[in-house]
């Protein structure tokens, strides 16, 4: 067993006594199922039947699935609205164990939705064919965000890590964020962000894990290569201020850089014939997150995010990873 190997296996056995808040936007997926019968006489597109319909955690709430499957007590903070999407959501953290305090209900906002319309037959592989999202109209209420405050410092001292997971729906405000860092510092407590459209905004935390387009997007730098992808993450990790960035590169695997000079790239893990990629870059914060915070090394950390993603995308739909299919993904019993 080689060093690397030993280490991620100790990390996967320390998973479980961990506690990570999960804070940001939570989101209910949806998934209608069809089998293709025929062309539309009315435009040309096709008319499934309805076979069946399949409703998950997804966004941050996908996240804090991920964390919980993981070994590790997990608790969501968010809201949701007073709708039959929010209903769902909060039955499904009951269904996996998951608590459900830390999330504020306000009235008159719309939960997240995102319905994904799959087309196949019960033998053929089923394609997404059109995604509807139905989204909240800006942030959160004063009242809300307040709310939010109150369960934040509620739960101060008594955590190892904290995971941002910004989708856009401006769960996770100024305000917000910098209670995040405050408890965190008192905490000793790790700080990872994932953010959709704002990562600049989100400084000094622990780690950022963009993806390779969110990065060229950010820097402006074409990322071609090993090169320019080391040039274009030195540029975001100092403008974070930031320990640590891993990038997320698809069938090129990651890239790790900390902030000591340190630069790794992590080739991918397993075959590149994906399955799903949907809810991917969850399953790698909420891995690499609560591996840091069990004491491993950065790089150590990045691989087991690495065999974790490599794990998730080959299931269908919002999924997650457990402790056993990490152990069987590094040829070791489970």
């Amino acid at each position: 067993m080689t060093e690397a190997l030993r280490g991620m296996l100790a990390t996967i056995d320390k998973l479980e006594g961990r506690t990570v808040v999960v804070i940001g936007d939570l989101i209910t997926d949806e998934y209608l199922f069809g089998k293709p019968v025929r062309i539309s006489r009315e435009a040309p597109v096709l008319i499934l039947t309805f076979s069946e319909r399949e409703v998950l955690l997804g966004g941050a709430a996908n996240a804090a699935n991920n964390v919980h499957a993981l070994g590790a007590r997990v608790v969501p903070i968010g809201v949701i609205g007073r709708d039959n999407a929010g209903e769902e959501l909060l039955a499904l953290f009951h269904a996996a164990g998951i608590p459900t305090d830390g999330i504020v209900t306000e009235i008159g906002r719309t939960t997240p939705v995102k319905t994904r319309i799959m087309a196949g037959g019960y033998q053929a592989t089923r394609q997404q064919v059109v995604r509807l999202d139905r989204e909240p109209a800006g942030e959160p209420q004063p009242v809300t965000e307040d709310a939010l405050l109150a369960r934040l410092a509620a739960l101060a001292g008594r955590i190892d890590a904290i995971v941002i997971s910004d989708y856009g729906y401006g769960t996770v405000t100024p305000r917000i964020f910098e209670q995040v860092k405050t408890i965190a510092r008192r905490a000793n407590a790790i700080v990872s962000v994932d953010s959709r459209y704002q990562l600049p905004r989100f400084t000094g935390v622990t780690a950022a894990t963009p993806n390779e387009a969110e990065l060229e997007q950010l820097t402006g730098v074409a990322t071609d290569d090993e090169r320019t992808v080391e040039k274009a993450g030195r540029q975001l990790l100092e403008r974070l201020d930031a320990r640590m960035l891993l990038v997320t590169r698809g069938s090129r695997g990651m890239a790790l850089f900390e902030r000591d000079g340190a630069t790794s790239f992590i080739p991918i893990h397993g075959t590149d014939e994906i399955a799903d990629v949907t809810g991917a870059g969850d399953t790698v914060i909420s891995t690499f997150s609560l591996a840091l915070a069990c004491g491993a090394t950065p790089l150590e950390a990045a691989s087991l995010a690495n065999v974790a993603g490599g794990v998730v995308v080959m299931k269908r739909g919002t999924a997650t990873v457990s402790p056993s299919e990490l152990r069987q993904a590094l040829g070791l019993d489970a």
